[in-house]
């Protein structure tokens, strides 16, 4: 897979849909060694703008991912395309 993907996790602190969605996302972490930079969208006017109530977003480098729920076929599919 060459070098270390970052997905990107666009939330709210006080999300429970956010929190599941992290804790999700560690058994693939592990399993495909991406790391993950959490974004809380509260700091940033434009973020909050964007994404309003719709969190939590996962976006990889190419764009979003997945929102609301973690949805593992999409990354073992975006994974297996790296």
């Amino acid at each position: 897979m060459g070098a270390t993907v970052t997905l990107t996790a666009y939330l709210r602190s006080g999300c429970s849909l956010c929190e599941a969605m992290v804790y999700e996302l560690a058994p693939l972490q592990q399993r495909y060694g991406f790391r993950i930079e959490a974004v809380d969208i509260d700091v940033s006017p434009e973020l909050v703008s964007r994404y309003g109530e719709r969190v939590p977003v996962l976006a990889g480098p190419d764009g979003e991912l997945c929102h609301y729920f973690l949805d593992p076929d999409v990354l073992h599919r975006y994974f297996a395309a790296c």
